[in-house]
């Protein structure tokens, strides 16, 4: 089932009917709610929510208007964690909700609101977990956006029906209101959200084409090369695809093995279950596979050295998953299959995952929960 957060800035946009320029700030809202202006962030969700109905969700909220409300008129029974001070909302609780959402392993949330929304998001969770917003304020300058309700209310449902929608990072931006009340913009780059666009694949790979495949290798390689973090070990799967990381590091690999790396250096070769355990053990790890061609297994399949033991010491947010689009495409919609022999922890790692399928591009797909 499809876990999808829902959070709703209730102010949002208030300020825009009257002329304000925005909403950001109590004072400002209050001020529009007293010229008259009505609210109509739940009314835009649930216009984003109507193309989910009757759909395999799982849908978890805030109370009354920071979701619950559109969810349930939208004809969802929602799960309703957290609370507020009804009427009282602020940044705080958006903030509050982001986090406790992503805390709750949600495949991603879906939060109305304007740039001043998506800026309490971004400081809350970060890129962590996947987010897209229901366009509710005034000012939009934000690449987080869907270009209408009912558009991200399709992106969501294209995520469900479990087809593929490419994961691209895109930019939080926010302007001075102060300044753009004045008549001068200056929009201000705050970091990044994962945000699913809309449609399958933004670029192909050609198949049966050697040249273009050790390409789009290098361009997976240089996106992991640039994003390794000093002192974290690397257990770097078995498979062609994660060869090429490792040649474009310039290190020695064992293709049908699993290895370590630290700091750019070969700490490990061909390691068993227990090596991996005993090497593993207090130290912050990263786990590289990719995908078997064909078959869709990521875990069970050529890397039982990957124990669950491990695994779970890892995590699951700890997982990098690496594959050519053309690879992704060859399974035909089928869903990526985890057989770790640990039935519970099956579960766990299923739901949406990212991979990485060029540099700086990565796409949502689906593990499956057999």
């Amino acid at each position: 089932m499809f876990r999808l957060g829902l959070i709703v800035n209730p102010l949002a946009g208030v300020g825009g009917s009257v002329a304000l320029k925005g909403s950001d700030g109590e004072d400002t809202a209050q001020k529009a709610l007293s010229m008259g202006a009505e609210p109509k962030a739940n009314l835009r969700t649930q216009q984003a929510l109507a193309a989910l109905v009757g759909l395999d969700i799982e849908l978890l909220t805030y109370p009354g208007e920071m979701g619950e409300s559109s969810a349930r008129l939208a004809g969802f029974e929602p799960q309703v964690i957290g609370s507020i001070h009804a009427g009282q909302t602020s940044a705080a609780d958006t903030e509050r909700a982001a986090q406790a959402m992503a805390a709750q392993g949600v495949d991603l949330i879906l939060f109305a609101g304007g740039d001043g929304t998506a800026r309490n998001i971004c400081h809350a969770i970060g890129d962590s977990t996947p987010v897209l917003g229901v366009p509710a304020g005034v000012k939009i300058h934000s690449g987080v956006y869907a270009v209408t309700p009912k558009a991200a209310g399709e992106v969501v449902a294209m995520l469900v029906r479990g087809e593929i929608v490419t994961l691209a990072d895109q930019e939080v931006r926010d302007i001075d209101e102060t300044a753009f009340r004045e008549g001068r913009v200056r929009a201000k780059y705050y970091g990044e959200l994962l945000v699913p666009e809309e449609g399958r694949f933004l670029q192909h790979v050609k198949h049966g084409g050697r040249e273009v495949e050790e390409l789009v290798l290098d361009d997976i390689a240089a996106d992991f090369a640039e994003n390794m973090e000093d002192d974290v070990r690397y257990i770097m799967g078995s498979g062609s695809t994660v060869q090429a990381l490792m040649d474009h590091l310039g290190l020695d690999n064992t293709l049908l093995g699993v290895d370590l790396i630290e700091n750019g250096e070969l700490i490990g070769q061909d390691l068993t279950a227990q090596q991996l355990l005993e090497m593993t053990e207090g130290v912050e790890t990263r786990l590289v596979i990719t995908v078997i061609g064909g078959q869709g297994h990521i875990i069970g399949r050529g890397n039982q050295q990957l124990s669950p033991e491990l695994l779970r010491r890892v995590g699951r947010e700890n997982i990098i998953l690496v594959a050519t689009k053309s690879k992704i495409k060859a399974l035909e919609g089928r869903p990526l299959i985890v057989d770790s022999g640990d039935s519970e922890l099956n579960h766990q790692l299923a739901g949406l995952i990212r991979i990485i399928t060029g540099y700086r591009d990565a796409i949502l797909y689906r593990v499956a929960d057999l």
